[in-house]
This record gives C-alpha cells, sequence and structure tokens, in this order.
C-alpha cells in the first residue's frame, strides 16, 4: 500500500499563531494578481530572415505565449559601428511582436559587445585569473570598472531608452544576462578595488588590522600597494583579503546593474519593469545587492547531465534548483520569474540528456506554485549555427514544427488561461499550512568564505542548504530565504544552515526571536569567525554557546570512506563530511549522540528552550541527510506544528487558492486530496514528472 501523504492536516490555533500576510510590494503593480503567471519565449530576430519574422511571431501567438525577450547579444546590430545606431530592424520587430499580442521585454547588450569596440578598446576585457586579457569572440568578459566600455555602455543603453522607454509595446528591461562576471585582476579593476577598501576601512592601519597583515609580514604602508589576492599566483592567499574581494566583485556586478537602471529611468516609463535574470546558485554575485532594479528574475536549466532523484532522476532534473530560486528570489522585492527555462535537451553539460516527457510542463508549474509571476523559454527556435547548436528551442529545426518541450509550454500556457477563469481573489491560505511558513537564513558571504577553506573536499556549502530546503519542503511547510535584515518573527521556524560568519548584534537577534516564539536551527560550521573572518579570541564558537546552551568542544573530518557514525532513538545515520562534537549545558537536551570514533557518546545535535521557543543545533552533516530530516520534523512537532512526509523531490505547495504537487522522484506516489476537492489537473497517484493541481471547494 502506497503511504497517503496529507498536505493540509487539521490544526487547531489560537488567534496569537496566525501570521499576517505582508502588504504587497511595489513590484507587484507590474502583474495584477489575476493574471496568475504569463508564458514568454526569446526570440533573436537578428539571427533569422526578416522573411520569416511575421510567421514566427504569429506562430508564438498561435502556441499561446504572451510575451517576447528579444535584444541582449544584439549590440553589433543596434550599434554597427561607433556611434552610429541602427533601431530600424528592432522597430520592425517590435511591432510585429505586438500586431501579435505579444508583450516586448527589451534588453541591453552589455554582455556582447561588437568587435569594432574590441578593436579600439582592448582595456574594456576583464583580465582573468591567469593573468590573461580576454578577447572578443564570446560573451561576459567585460571590465565593470573600464572607463571606456562604461562610456559605451551609458550610450547604447540611453539610446535604447529613448527609443523604446515610451513604447506602449515594451512591457518591461532585462539588463545584461545572467550578471556573474569572473574576478577581474586588471588595471582599472585594481583601481576600483582599491578605491573600494578605501571607502570601507578610511585608513589603511583600519585595512591591515581587518586583514591580519602582520601575518607573513604581509603589511601595507598605503591603499596603492595593495592588489586583488590572485590564488593562481600566490599560496596561502589571505582568507580576509580574498572574502574583501568577492564583495568588491559583487558590489562591482550590482554596481553595473543599478547604474545601468538609472540611465534607462531617465526615459523610461514607470509602466516599464526593470528586472535582470541571475542564475540561481552561481556564487560569485550576490542578487540581493542589485537593490535599484524593480525585481530580480532568474536563470535555471534542470537536466543538465546529473542530479535528480533515482534512477530517472537524470531526466527529471536538479529538483532543488527551482524550489531555492523561488524561495531566494521572490523575497528580494516581493515579485520574480524564471527568465530562462529549459525547453528541452541543452548543448554546455558533461552530458546533455533528453528531459523525461511531461517534465518541462512540471517545471512550469513548480514555477507557478512557488509565486513566480511569470516563465519564459529560451528560446524559440533551436539556432542553426554558432555555440548552441544543440540547443533545443520551442520549434525544431525547420522554424515551424513544435519540439516536445514547445508543445509541453504551450499546454501551459493553455492550463494557465483556464486557471485564470477559476481565480478566487478573496482565497486565503490554509491555516495550517500557513502556521508552519518556515524561512532559511542566507548570506552570500559565509559561501564565499566557506569554500576558500572547506577544510575537507567532502564539503559542499550548497549541497548542505539544499538537505535543510528538502527537509523543510518535505514537512510541506511553505519556504522563503530571507537575509538578516528581514523579520525573523514572520516565520515559526528559522533555519541558519553552516553560518560560519556572523557577530554579536546577530546572535543578539536570534535570541530575540527564540524567546519570542520562534524555533531556530543552527547547523554545522555555525559560528566559527567574525564577519572579518577571523576566529573569536575565546571559546571555540564563543558567541553562539549561550544560546544554543552547550559548548562546541571541536569538529572532525573523516576520509571519503570514513565509517563515522551517530545515534539518535534508536537509529544509526553514517557520516564523514563534518561533525562539531558538542558538549551541552545543564538544561540543553542532547537528540542526537556519536556511536564510533574516540568521542562515541558525545552529543552530535541539541535542542533546548528559551522563552517561548526553541533552539536546536544539528552539528552534523550525515552521509545520505535522514537524520537532519527526522529532526527537522522533530522541532516542528515540538512546536506544536503538523507536517506533512513527503518523498525526496515531492513538493507541495499552496498559491492563490490553488494546491500543487510536482513530482522530480523516479518513483510515483499518492496524494491523499482531501475529500471535496476539484481536481483540476492530474491524478491522486502523482507519476515522475507530473502535476496534480485541485482546489477546496
Amino acid at each position: 500500500m502506497k503511504k497517503l501523504l496529507r498536505p493540509s492536516c487539521v490544526l487547531l490555533i489560537i488567534l496569537s499563531s496566525y501570521v499576517p500576510v505582508r502588504p504587497q510590494s511595489p513590484a507587484a503593480r507590474f502583474f495584477p494578481t489575476k493574471d496568475l503567471m504569463r508564458i514568454g519565449v526569446y526570440y533573436y530576430p537578428e539571427h533569422w530572415p526578416e522573411s520569416q519574422w511575421d510567421r514566427d511571431f504569429g506562430n508564438m501567438e498561435k502556441l499561446g505565449f504572451e510575451f517576447v525577450h528579444m535584444g541582449e547579444f544584439a549590440w553589433a546590430f543596434m550599434e554597427p559601428e561607433e556611434g552610429k545606431f541602427d533601431f530600424a530592424w528592432l522597430d520592425r520587430a517590435v511591432a510585429l511582436a505586438a500586431k501579435h499580442n505579444l508583450k516586448v521585454i527589451l534588453c541591453t547588450p552589455t554582455p556582447t559587445p561588437p568587435a569594432w569596440l574590441a578593436e579600439k578598446y582592448p582595456n574594456s576585457f576583464l583580465v582573468g585569473e591567469d593573468g590573461r586579457r580576454r578577447e572578443h569572440g564570446s560573451r561576459g568578459n567585460n571590465a565593470l570598472a573600464d572607463a571606456d566600455y562604461l562610456r559605451l555602455t551609458e550610450r547604447v543603453v540611453n539610446e535604447l531608452g529613448r527609443r523604446y522607454g515610451k513604447n506602449p509595446a515594451v512591457w518591461g528591461w532585462q539588463l545584461d544576462n545572467e550578471p556573474n562576471s569572473p574576478p577581474d585582476y586588471g588595471p582599472s579593476a585594481q583601481v576600483a578595488f582599491r578605491e573600494w577598501l578605501l571607502a570601507k576601512y578610511k585608513t589603511v592601519e583600519a585595512l591591515n588590522q581587518e586583514w591580519g597583515t602582520a601575518f607573513w609580514s604581509l603589511k601595507y604602508n598605503d591603499f596603492g600597494q595593495v592588489r586583488p589576492p590572485n590564488p593562481s599566483f600566490l599560496y596561502g592567499v589571505s582568507p580576509h583579503a580574498l572574502l574583501d574581494f568577492r564583495r568588491f566583485t559583487a558590489d562591482q556586478t550590482a554596481k553595473f546593474l543599478n547604474w545601468q537602471a538609472s540611465i534607462l529611468r531617465r526615459n523610461t516609463s514607470p509602466a516599464q519593469f526593470i528586472t535582470t535574470n541571475y542564475i540561481s546558485t552561481i556564487g560569485s554575485s550576490d542578487p540581493r545587492r542589485s537593490n535599484e532594479l524593480d525585481f530580480i528574475s532568474y536563470t535555471m536549466y534542470p537536466v543538465g547531465g546529473g542530479g535528480g532523484v533515482g534512477e530517472d532522476g537524470f531526466r527529471l532534473g536538479w529538483q532543488h534548483g527551482i524550489a531555492w530560486a523561488n524561495a531566494f528570489y521572490k523575497p528580494i522585492k516581493g515579485v520574480t520569474g524564471v527568465m530562462e527555462l529549459q525547453p528541452g535537451q541543452v548543448n554546455w553539460a558533461r552530458i546533455n540528456p533528453q528531459p523525461a516527457p511531461g517534465v518541462i510542463r512540471m517545471w512550469l508549474w513548480h514555477a507557478f506554485a512557488g509565486g513566480l509571476s511569470f516563465a519564459c523559454n529560451y528560446r524559440y527556435r533551436q539556432p542553426l549555427y554558432g555555440s548552441e547548436l544543440y540547443h533545443y528551442g520551442i520549434v525544431n529545426t525547420d522554424g515551424v514544427t513544435p519540439s516536445p518541450g514547445g508543445l509541453q509550454y504551450s499546454q501551459v500556457a493553455r492550463e494557465m488561461r483556464e486557471l485564470r477563469a477559476k481565480f478566487d481573489p478573496a482565497a486565503k491560505p490554509p491555516a495550517d499550512y500557513l502556521a508552519r511558513r518556515t524561512a532559511i537564513l542566507w548570506n552570500h558571504e559565509n559561501l564565499w568564505n566557506i569554500d576558500y577553506q572547506r577544510q575537507t573536499a567532502l564539503w559542499d556549502t550548497w549541497g548542505h542548504a539544499f538537505r535543510y530546503l528538502e527537509a523543510i519542503k518535505s514537512a510541506g511547510a511553505p519556504l522563503e530565504v530571507i537575509d538578516e535584515a528581514a523579520d525573523f518573527n514572520q516565520y515559526k521556524v528559522l533555519v541558519a544552515p553552516a553560518y560560519q560568519l556572523l557577530d554579536e548584534e546577530l546572535v543578539r537577534k536570534w535570541t530575540r526571536y527564540v524567546e519570542a516564539g520562534g524555533h531556530l536551527v543552527l547547523t554545522a560550521r555555525t559560528g566559527q569567525k567574525r564577519r572579518n573572518g577571523w576566529l573569536w579570541e575565546g571559546p571555540w564558537a564563543a558567541p553562539i554557546r549561550p544560546l544554543i546552551g552547550a559548548e562546541v568542544s571541536f569538529f572532525d573530518l573523516l576520509l571519503e570512506n570514513g565509517n563515522g557514525e551517530v545515534s539518535s532513538k534508536g537509529a544509526t545515520y553514517g557520516w564523514n563530511a563534518w561533525g562539531d562534537v558538542l558538549k551541552p549545558y545543564e538544561g540543553t537536551e542532547t537528540l542526537a549522540t556519536y556511536a564510533n570514533q574516540f568521542y562515541a557518546g558525545a552529543a552530535a545535535a541539541t535542542y533546548r528552550r528559551l522563552g517561548k521557543g526553541s533552539v536546536t543545533y544539528i552539528g552534523v552533516h550525515t552521509k545520505d541527510g535522514r537524520l537532519e530530516k527526522e529532526l527537522m520534523r522533530e522541532v516542528y512537532r515540538r512546536a506544536g506544528l503538523a507536517v506533512a512526509d513527503y518523498p525526496a523531490g515531492v513538493y507541495v505547495d499552496w498559491r492563490d487558492g490553488f494546491w500543487v504537487a510536482v513530482n522530480y522522484n523516479s518513483k510515483p506516489v499518492e496524494i491523499a486530496v482531501p475529500p471535496g476537492a476539484e481536481i483540476l489537473y492530474g491524478a491522486r497517484q502523482l507519476k515522475p514528472a507530473d502535476v496534480l493541481v485541485w482546489r477546496q471547494r
């Protein structure tokens, strides 16, 4: 018999347990709630004979697409010679899109400067970690601090804004494309880095102190002596200097995007939004720093030759990708969308398999369930030339026959129109679902600092965070990924995975949250360092000891074939990647203990009550995540919250009156739809790559 899984259990909740619905964000004005999620597609008119454009836009309309995305790689067509602009071709493309009832997202072409720019201004390309300057022939290799590149960027962006900023066919703007500039070690970046350091530290003495330059006689006499730390040229790069350089690099990317937004706003209508599409888990950029944009969208390619759940997981897709991106990007501005979503087989992975039949439709429904306002396919036509020859499109190489993914996009576009007819603006989230609302606290700086000194090749910072994402979603909890400025009290449960860098103020905020009734979960590596990457002058992880009610005595790391064991409630779990060895204070409960090694019997996970809430510390990263899942379920149970029990890769969420279940698992699962519910799409037995949508009447 298959296990019945209930997304909504009966739970008595007193009025004080309800979490108020937050006011609508300013960015929501671009996306009326009744539209639910709009479906769009990338198109490159410059790649195809103009005689085919009208046919292509017409077929997009027939397939149900509602918007089209153009222009992010077309600088050489917009400005074929320096200072000589040609937008006539783009005028015609925009007009044809409007003729076929397609809204237009236009893009700034800054990731692909033309050959004339490279020839005349070679310093506009960054210098890589290998010490070599990049050159024309690819994309995204620009020196974001170079004066000539910035001057020419300003001019083309300003021209675009002047020409299309009041055009009613233009819905909004995307800046650049997948902004993730590699670290730049060139002259302009060196100058900008020194200016960044001067603004932060004011004096070279302060920099020397924070970077600990007494170590290895690295002391500087003035800022002019500082160079970006390059691990390719240096042994044992200072982790403090490297952390600041990572911060600088992320700030440069954000500064570049914020500046482009300010240029556009000189001429664009307030009705046009401005966004960009970050790659969800690329760590060298930090989307939250691009704070002058209306909202941030993301790129997602779930099938890229690995990952997934079970034997068919490589075709079903990376189950954590959309789940994390939905939870991370929407809280930034209250609105998000996926700007690039895979249409089928791709060309850039180590191995490029065919996605499972139906899985692209499932990804789109997963995007909807996460609250996205739009989902856009990359791309309409499979290219016949260039570096992405094998990248599927909505139509095949003949330019007209829909691909399997294209048919799935068309199906979801139709389903979304049908769903709009059933939308009830008065629908409210179920009380028990809302009550178990959970947040993951995330700061890219922890990622940057940990990944330089992981201490073990077995450690994976992203994988550690996704372990807790999976545990939260298996409980059927709504999830948001937040930063330290957020109101923690909005969430019944707060998880801070591997939060290595912190200060006393964050510990105080955690403490206030718990005392007021929150349930905090801290995990391995938390609290080891100050914000500048220094260890604390005191006991290990000193600031969190009073909060967790335990000492972190030391940590251990095992070999690949290590047979570390942890016991909890009679079950044994294997580990080898990380183990914090804990010594609980009086009144702190041990939830799991180490079962072997020389510290057998010592605590691996602890729990304590504090005020109206609780603190759980999970110090071990197990081999399969089962212990972490069980301990998270225990947190919910002790908090008085009813939870579901979904298998890995099965996600169930409520949005705008509709329940949506998706299955990335290689096995079918039975979903217990409540009696009286109206099933709109799918069946209770949720097959792999399938979708179940229902509403409670």
